[in-house]
């Protein structure tokens, strides 16, 4: 369990990972010490891909360090908060909230949704020197073992401990830690997920180029302008009110949805039309246009009365005549085009304060193709894509998004949160039924209302959220501390479970998802790695070692081996007792973690795979601290035969520490 990734981090350096990927695709570039020949994975990528000798690249202080810390494991464990999750309406909820750092909780998440996550959004710390962003580093190297890992000079990573330890808010800190978040972040997206990230001017230029880095600068899709307020403080010279919002795809073009509109202008009906829906009026037949066409510009009769594409008989006659300095009057449509929407109920006549006017109806549902002249009338679906200029719309600035947290957690609780409507509008364009969207900067739990607020919207498209965030402590004297908030965690999952109780109230026959399961990330004491690393199976047995089954709890490392194995923080385990032994079981894995063990317990397992032909776990996992050799063996022994018996089976045995 952590023995083993503490180990096997040791071992780590910043191009693991890369160094795997490389090793498994293409072996034959590898020679026998090990060494990579770039020579010859050249001529694999000959004639497909152009190999440049000069490149163009974002350079920090620390981006191998950032790289090794992304390629390290977490030996946090994840402990279930079981009083929460046991909740009715938490019980059977798909939506998780993780408290802990989020590098952990991100690697903790790549076990279980590796290429599952469809949108991401995140609300970073600005680093505007006022936001509270210092860099702050929980692992510990000396010198020397950094200038080894690294392959630099003391003195460069004795640069980077420092950064590190005395905390900086510099550019390099700032990038640092985003870094190795971006790049596991990518790990987590679909082929053809999205992240969006806002940022303001401090970092906005780093940011899009650490984003080229990690995810291609092909891959870059947008950075929409945001206003944040109506009008802003001065500085010097301008007026400091705006934001941005960047995006970028995983690396397949990205599957984006149009997004639905209101539009008041569909209000009329039409009883001999019901079947089409609501329509709009357009003024597309009579005013002045932009391109004069004399082929457009003909007299119309409409039930014996003529209509002309200008105001009057005479000004249409002066046009024919070639007198253009009068308004050049035309229609949009050619007169076949015109008669053939007539007929079909696409052109009438509405009285006005002039007189009389002409427009067309545009439908919700309906269109309409002449299969003689190819003339063809469209409906409206009222969707479009996202317009870079969308997010200048006051719907979407920070005093809107004030007013809803107000009315949610308490006026001033949250100093700075991101509005419901502009997380509403990413989830609409990116994601559909049973997508999940990630936030591992949660803070006051905004896309997580939105989440769920758009779900009872569109019952049929039921999204799944997951959020990471800091369990930061609120400064005394500050109005969150004083509503009893001591975390920003708190606030986060106290502002999900009022917007919940809103939303019922709102949509009252909602079916929606409106609950989430919570778990905290929690690093070992140092006693408990103390007494994991003095540990000695053979002289001690699992009755020396209870104490460190009860530092973590069954149900901590159940959950965090779930998740490690692949299954996700709503694995449906199955407890199962054997004999008085209560075993976790889930598809391809039986996990066995308390001590007390008995000789009746293993013959109750060996049994069930015997008799019970739905009972078949590849992987008996072991929580080695709580098993005695003797019992280990037995263990073996007796599953063991199961490989000669008619059900001809193979267990495997993994047993952790």
């Amino acid at each position: 369990m952590i023995k083993g990734i503490i180990e096997a981090n040791e071992t780590l350096e910043p191009n693991t990972k890369e160094i795997t990927v490389l090793r498994e695709n293409f072996p034959s570039c590898f020679k026998e010490d090990g060494s990579f020949d770039i020579e010859r994975f050249k001529e694999f990528l000959n004639g497909k891909v152009a190999v440049s000798h000069e490149g163009y690249e974002l350079k920090f202080l620390g981006k191998n360090y950032a790289r090794l810390l992304a390629s390290m494991d977490s030996t946090c464990v994840i402990v279930p908060d079981e009083e929460h999750n046991s909740k009715p309406e938490n019980r059977e909820s798909q939506n998780i909230y993780i408290s802990g750092d989020n590098l952990d909780g991100l690697k903790h998440l790549l076990k279980s949704y590796a290429r599952k996550v469809k949108c991401i959004y995140i609300d970073p710390p600005y680093n505007t020197g006022s936001d509270g962003f210092v860099y702050k580093d929980s692992f510990s190297f000396t010198a020397e073992e950094l200038s080894e890992k690294l392959s630099i000079d003391e003195e460069q990573a004795a640069r980077i401990l420092d950064l590190t330890k005395r905390g900086s808010a510099s550019h390099s800190a700032w990038l640092m830690f985003m870094y190795p978040r971006l790049l596991l972040a990518r790990d987590l997206m679909t082929d053809d997920g999205v992240i969006f990230i806002s940022i303001d001017d401090n970092e906005c230029h780093n940011l899009k180029l650490i984003c080229d880095d990690v995810f291609g600068e092909e891959n870059f899709v947008a950075e929409f302008p945001r206003i944040t307020k109506r009008g802003g403080k001065s500085s010097d010279v301008t007026a400091k009110n705006h934001d941005y919002l960047l995006m970028y795809s995983r690396g397949e073009k990205p599957n984006l949805y149009p997004i639905e509109h209101d539009d008041e202008a569909f209000k009329n009906k039409d009883e001999f039309f019901e079947e089409r829906g609501f329509y709009k009026l357009n003024q597309t037949l009579d005013y002045d246009s932009l391109q004069y066409s004399t082929s457009l510009d003909y007299p119309l009769e409409i039930n014996g009365e003529i209509f002309y594409a200008g105001q009057s008989k005479e000004l249409y006659e002066e046009r024919k005549k070639g007198n253009h300095d009068i308004a050049d009057w035309a229609w949009r449509w050619s007169k076949e085009k015109f008669e053939f929407g007539f007929k079909n109920g696409f052109v009438v006549v509405k009285s006005c304060k002039t007189g009389k006017r002409i427009y067309t109806k545009t439908y919700q549902n309906a269109s309409i193709k002449s299969e003689k002249n190819g003339y063809y009338i469209a409906y409206s679906d009222r969707t479009k894509p996202l317009s870079t200029l969308e997010l200048t719309e006051n719907i979407y600035s920070n005093d809107n998004a004030t007013k809803a947290a107000d009315k949610t957690i308490g006026k001033k609780i949250f100093d700075h949160t991101k509005p419901v409507e502009l997380i509403t509008l990413i989830a609409r364009l990116c994601t559909r039924k049973d997508d999940i969207i990630l936030d591992f900067f949660s803070g006051s739990g905004t896309t997580a209302e939105a989440v769920m607020k758009i779900n009872c919207q569109e019952p049929e498209n039921e999204r799944k959220f997951i959020m990471i965030q800091l369990p930061e402590m609120c400064k005394e004297g500050t109005s969150a501390y004083k509503a009893g908030y001591r975390t920003i965690c708190d606030i986060g999952m106290d502002r999900i479970k009022k917007s919940a109780e809103i939303l019922k109230k709102e949509f009252s026959d909602t079916t929606a998802d409106l609950g989430f399961k919570h778990y905290t990330l929690q690093e070992p004491s140092d006693d408990t790695l103390d007494k994991i690393e003095d540990f000695d199976a053979a002289k001690q047995g699992f009755a020396a070692t209870n104490d460190i089954l009860n530092d973590f709890g069954t149900q901590t490392v159940l959950t965090t081996w779930l998740v490690r194995d692949g299954y996700g923080f709503n694995a449906p385990v199955r407890k199962i007792d054997f004999a008085g032994y209560d075993g976790y079981y889930i598809d391809r894995h039986l996990y066995l973690i308390d001590g007390g063990l008995t000789n009746d317990g293993i013959m109750a397992i060996t049994d069930m795979y015997e008799m019970d032909g739905t009972f078949n776990p590849e992987n008996v996992v072991i929580f080695g601290y709580s098993f005695a050799w003797t019992i280990t063996d037995e263990l073996k022994t007796n599953l063991a035969r199961l490989g000669s018996t008619e059900r001809n089976l193979r267990i495997n045995f993994d047993i952790r520490y």
